[in-house]
């Protein structure tokens, strides 16, 4: 599967099959929530949401990626992505693009 955050793909024509989406929401437990917690006090990179939040964007491309070969796809153009709060320690990260096939 191709992956691009482009709209086209060089040398290649394709049909369009739609919308691909991926969507997880993850949250740390406790301990580590407390730990950042305790880093906002003095400041710094808290690398218990960041590792969160990269283990996400995976879940997402992965679940993306899924529907995408389900819809028969070669390729996944024009890919983005978002997150957003849905509580304390928790957040929704969302990877989306437009699904295509190779002529």
């Amino acid at each position: 599967m191709v992956l691009v955050n482009i709209d086209y793909i060089p040398g290649k024509e394709f049909e369009v099959l739609g919308m691909a989406k991926g969507t997880v929401v993850q949250s740390k437990n406790f301990g580590k929530d407390f730990m950042a917690g305790m880093k906002t006090l003095v400041g710094g990179e808290i690398t218990g949401y960041t590792e969160m939040l990269n283990e996400a964007r995976q879940i997402a491309v992965k679940r993306m990626v899924d529907e995408a070969e389900g819809m028969g796809a070669d390729a996944v153009i024009n890919i983005r992505y978002g997150s957003s709060a849905v509580m304390q320690g928790a957040a929704e990260v969302i990877a989306y693009g437009t699904a295509v096939r190779f002529k």
